[in-house]
């Protein structure tokens, strides 16, 4: 059975041995190619294939955040030059991965394993993204697909994450953008020294706070330099005591 297959990675000469790898294994039709992840997104929902080579290291999105942005369907090969560190991840999560250089015969197993792999449910891939990140390091954007729309979020233009049930609500320069996403995860991904969890349901960029002020017995809220107000738990305003220091 023929796998129909998407190439996607932005460097030509890697597009091409994908492509002369793929007919040299057999078994594998090349629908289309691409070389970034917003033509990614687009062509996965379109052409529906079973098979994706998936560059990691793209500009604009890349490959983690690429699956966030389409439904669960292609097995999918990411294409890396990640150190092993990142493979260690890989290997953990269950995801096939061809680290450049690879050689016809890596990629033949590849293939082999993405077949036994049909019809499994993939991985997902913010837990991925942060397993293959190194220690220490925090995401700096928050990709949302809202229809047929890619918002990029800038975590530095972020006001406050929102629990909403299995989905997370981004609020920034005044509008709201739905994610499926649980707020325990965001969390893991944001600095802490940048976004405080003060309530089981908020998390705040702290540069937006401008004081805490008493809501009632025993109870406090955050008052943005917007004028929104957020609840803060008693776990959530030791978090701000100990990141606002002297503004307390």
């Amino acid at each position: 059975m023929n796998l129909r297959t998407l190439i996607v990675d932005d460097e030509e000469l890697a597009r091409q041995l994908l492509r002369e790898y793929a007919q040299e294994t057999g078994g594998l039709e090349v629908v289309a190619e691409c070389g970034n992840g917003f033509d990614a997104v687009k062509l996965i929902g379109e052409l529906r294939p079973e098979l994706v080579f998936l560059d990691v290291q793209m500009p604009k999105l890349d490959g983690f955040e690429v699956l966030q942005l389409v439904d669960p369907g292609p097995a999918v090969i990411f294409v890396t030059a990640y150190d092993q560190y990142a493979m260690r991840a890989f290997d953990a999560h269950a995801v096939d991965y061809l680290l450049k250089p690879f050689s016809l015969d890596r990629f033949k197993k590849a293939v082999a394993h993405a077949r036994a792999r049909l019809g499994e449910p993939p991985p997902q891939a913010a837990p991925l993204a942060m397993a293959a990140t190194p220690p220490g390091r925090k995401i700096e954007r928050i990709v949302v697909k809202d229809g047929p729309k890619v918002h990029i979020i800038p975590v530095d233009r972020l006001d406050y994450v929102q629990a909403q049930d299995d989905y997370i609500a981004l609020h920034s320069d005044h509008r709201n953008y739905l994610k499926q996403q649980t707020i325990a995860s965001i969390e893991a991904q944001l600095d802490p020294a940048r976004f405080a969890r003060i309530h089981r349901s908020f998390i705040v960029n702290m540069e937006r706070v401008e004081r805490i002020e008493p809501y009632a017995k025993d109870s406090r809220v955050a008052v943005l330099r917007d004028g929104t107000h957020l609840p803060v738990s008693r776990s959530g305003l030791a978090k701000l005591k100990l990141l606002l220091g002297e503004r307390m």
